[in-house]
């Protein structure tokens, strides 16, 4: 079967799916990526096939609309503000592209952000199924993933905060949508159609695990978890020499690393990172990043690395420090250390939070707050508490045991097969 898997962002919204694609291709699929040019390689290496849809995320990242983005956590109608401000001038060539990458696909696996894929599927007559590792489908039980830490609502209104959020961010994305479905033959949609009507029928295939997130009991058969997708280091991988020696050096370090994060200021961000190990007493690794950090003065008791695979790494770590992404925080648990989460936006704030209901990390620390002093607390709280370190060592053992991608691929088959799970 021809598979087209679709997805748009960062490096962490994009190897979960390669991970997938792996797996379908093992069992005979030809499968195609289809992502933002940069990743190409990266793609390719993985012995997938590639297209290439619109857009580059550093570079919306980077800019003021995208600062402003990564700044919006505390409020969803600004992120959602934001997240339109930078999406509406590139809507014309990523439909343009996720078309293109749906053309001659038997079958679509598409992530939240390239949901035109869906409309561009049912135009052609072949199954499509949405995946992701963050919960979309709506529940009584949380609220929406990106609401803010203060945010605490009874059942009905956390359900109402998804559609909610859903409909206000589908505003200014309907008419784009709508024409290509009157370009297509197809009926349009009316206003909200991207989130009630589309959300009560919609499949959707989840990367996380249930020890981690249960699946929410009031969730529709169409919704299933899988477990997470790893994509773990290639067999050749070898790490260069001045890492091994520094691990040799001494305890094992704290990792930081805040992945596709950029800040307005790196360099005291860089300064809080060093100045937080140095207050917790440990040595530390320190990822640069799309944030370049690491790029002045690093001190004695800090290596900077620029790309280690996390599978490798994070198991040699006493705890690890990052900005809360799903895939980054999946490592760090199956790793079985504690993990601190210092998170931007998004999703992440929702992970900090799952990481410290489950015991196995201290109070997320929110960037927009972060200071030396909270994060080396925070640090020493992780490396110090041996029910922290157990409770984090059992749930390694458990997500080690799991494999997400063989039960991704199984229920994607069972999908385009019965059209259920």
């Amino acid at each position: 079967m021809r598979i087209a898997i679709i997805t748009a962002g960062s490096r962490g919204d994009v190897q979960p799916y390669v991970a997938l694609g792996r797996g379908l291709a093992a069992r005979g699929h030809a499968v195609t990526l289809a992502t933002h040019a940069p990743f190409e390689g990266f793609v390719r290496r993985h012995g997938l096939g590639f297209r290439a849809i619109a857009g580059d995320p550093q570079a919306m990242l980077a800019g003021d609309a995208g600062l402003a983005w990564l700044e919006s956590a505390a409020n969803p109608v600004a992120f959602v503000r934001h997240f339109r401000t930078l999406m509406v001038p590139l809507l014309e060539p990523i439909f343009e592209t996720v078309h293109a990458a749906v053309a001659d696909a038997e079958a679509v696996i598409y992530a939240p952000l390239a949901f035109p894929a869906l409309d561009f599927a049912e135009a052609r007559g072949i199954p499509a199924l949405m995946a992701g590792p963050v919960p979309l489908t709506a529940t009584r039980e949380f609220p929406f993933p990106i609401s803010p830490d203060w945010l605490s609502l009874p059942g009905d209104l956390n359900w109402l905060s998804h559609q909610a959020v859903l409909h206000v961010a589908s505003v200014g994305l309907m008419a784009p949508l709508n024409r290509w479905r009157r370009r297509l033959g197809m009926q349009v949609l009316p206003l909200g159609g991207l989130s009630l009507g589309r959300q009560a029928v919609m499949s959707a295939m989840y990367g996380f695990s249930p020890h981690v997130l249960p699946r929410p009991a009031d969730w529709p058969a169409h919704a299933s978890v899988t477990g997470f997708w790893f994509l773990d280091a290639q067999a050749d991988w070898t790490p260069p020499p001045d890492l091994t020696a520094f691990l040799a050096a001494g305890e094992p370090p704290v990792y930081v690393g805040f992945g596709s994060m950029i800040g307005r200021d790196p360099v005291r961000l860089a300064h809080n990172v060093y100045e937080a190990l140095r207050l917790a007493g440990r040595r530390g690794i320190v990822l640069s990043g799309w944030a370049g950090l690491g790029a002045g003065d690093v001190p004695d008791h800090v290596k900077v690395v620029h790309d280690v695979p996390h599978d490798w790494l994070f198991p040699r770590c006493a705890a690890v420090v990052h900005h809360g992404g799903a895939g980054t925080t999946a490592a760090g648990l199956r790793a079985g250390v504690p993990s601190v989460i210092a998170p931007y936006f998004a999703d992440q704030p929702f992970w900090g939070r799952r990481v410290h209901a489950l015991g196995v990390g201290p109070r997320p620390v929110p960037q927009q707050t972060l200071t030396a002093a909270g994060l080396g607390a925070a640090i020493q709280e992780a490396v110090s508490s041996e029910a922290m370190q157990a409770r984090a060592a059992a749930l390694g053992r458990l997500l080690r045991a799991e494999d997400g991608v063989t039960a991704a691929c199984d229920a994607f088959e069972r999908f385009v097969e019965h059209g259920r799970f």
